[in-house]
């Protein structure tokens, strides 16, 4: 179990480093073709992997189960344009950190209890600090951010929905098979009058691959080692990794006062997710299935963006249509 465990670690690490990576990599191509160039390219990555690996039955899906995944395939959208244009304009640090607050912010507000409200008490200052108004402080990066995290929350409670409606990863593939569509012409049009270089083009789709398809096949063989719990701490140190790979790779450097909010947001997330209970409207599931600390099934493990959703808030207890726990990460 030990060695289970130090296994999982080390593909959790490399996890998060291959997202924040691909990220870094993206922002390489910026000034080329631009973040919505470069989130173009990678839609149409994520979208390629999700259909290639979940082979949705687009057929089957009902007019009433497109409602929820047409939303789920807006959010996909949308956050991660938001995203790497916070990542332009304040860098990958902040960028990360500010869209963590969305899972956090939904974890927080399911919960009755007296810790996660000192969690609130001890992330609003830290966000604060954060952002703090100063002569170089770019708003709109800021709100671009804060943009990202409302996107990853409206993730979160949309993905439940499909999830009821529709079993495995069918209903995410679906959302970013059409969210790959839709940046079809934008991306089209994009690069039109920014033509990609080699290098410019190389770089969005090594983000692709590592943002998207190396960090989901990585948990995959994750979640068979470590609990949903622990993945869900580990992976809470993604600001953390982010704001490094920033440093290194775009020598972005952030203060001091910036380092330590991140580390208290970090915190905030990591306590409310290792004492975490269960929201009151949370599915039953069978007595063997029930605790935070059991394995999370990953054959139907759908994937999204940065951190499986039912991971960093486990009280939801995620289940799918057929019954099984179930795990999403989101294409970052």
């Amino acid at each position: 179990m030990r060695r289970d465990r130090l296994a999982g670690m080390v593909m959790m690490l490399g996890s998060g480093l291959s997202t924040q990576v691909g990220a870094s990599v993206a922002a390489l191509a910026f000034p080329v073709i631009g973040p919505v160039g470069v989130v173009a390219i990678r839609q149409w990555v994520a979208g390629a992997v999700l259909l290639a690996v979940g082979r949705p039955r687009l057929r089957s899906i009902t007019a009433r189960q497109w409602r929820p995944v047409l939303g789920l395939a807006a959010v996909f959208a949308v956050m991660n344009v938001s995203l790497y244009t916070a990542i332009d304009r304040v860098g990958l640090g902040l960028a990360v950190t500010l869209e963590f607050l969305g899972p956090l912010a939904v974890a927080l507000l399911a919960s009755r209890r007296v810790l996660d409200l000192l969690c609130a008490l001890a992330a609003a200052p830290a966000v604060v600090l954060l952002t703090r108004p100063q002569a170089t402080t770019d708003y709109l990066g800021v709100g671009l951010g804060l943009l990202a995290a409302v996107c990853w929350a409206c993730y979160i409670l949309l993905n439940r929905a499909v999830g009821r409606e529709l079993p495995g990863a069918t209903g995410s593939a679906a959302a970013a098979g059409v969210s790959g569509l839709v940046y079809i012409p934008i991306g089209v049009i994009m690069l039109w009058h920014h033509p990609p270089t080699l290098a410019a083009a190389s770089y969005a789709l090594v983000a692709g691959v590592l943002s998207s398809a190396v960090p989901f096949l990585v948990d995959l063989l994750t979640l068979r080692r470590v609990t949903a719990q622990f993945f869900g701490v580990f992976m809470s140190v993604n600001p953390v990794l982010a704001a490094l790979v920033g440093l290194v790779v775009l020598d972005q450097h952030l203060g001091p006062l910036d380092w330590l909010a991140i580390g208290v947001i970090v915190s905030a997330n990591a306590v409310a997710i290792s004492f975490g209970g269960r929201a009151d409207a949370v599915p039953q599931v069978s007595s063997n299935d029930a605790a935070d600390h059991s394995l999370v099934p990953v054959g139907a493990c759908d994937v999204v963006h940065g951190v499986p959703d039912g991971l960093v808030t486990p009280r939801f207890g995620k289940v799918s249509a057929d019954g099984e726990r179930r795990s999403s990460r989101a294409t970052q």
